[in-house]
């Protein structure tokens, strides 16, 4: 069973998942998860958008080396 079945994630066409992150605590393991879940969606065609992000986890997500592949913007 893939990935994305397990997660719930059910293929329907649609290019971008806009995901709130507003009340995300800053920590690996929320990056971990955004990171599984951007490659769960790219296997399907798809791409995850993040939106309200605080500054600590952009920073957090730069340090782990994963701002491209989570589309953020690098800090300026």
């Amino acid at each position: 069973m893939s990935s994305a079945r397990q997660a719930g994630l059910i293929h329907t066409g649609m290019a971008t998942l806009v995901c709130d992150l507003s009340g995300v605590t800053p920590s690996a393991l929320a990056v971990d998860a955004l990171a599984r879940l951007a490659l769960a969606l790219r296997r399907q065609g798809s791409r995850l958008r993040l939106r309200n992000a605080s500054a600590e986890l952009v920073e957090l997500i730069e340090f782990m080396g994963l701002a491209e592949v989570l589309g953020v913007e690098a800090s300026r």
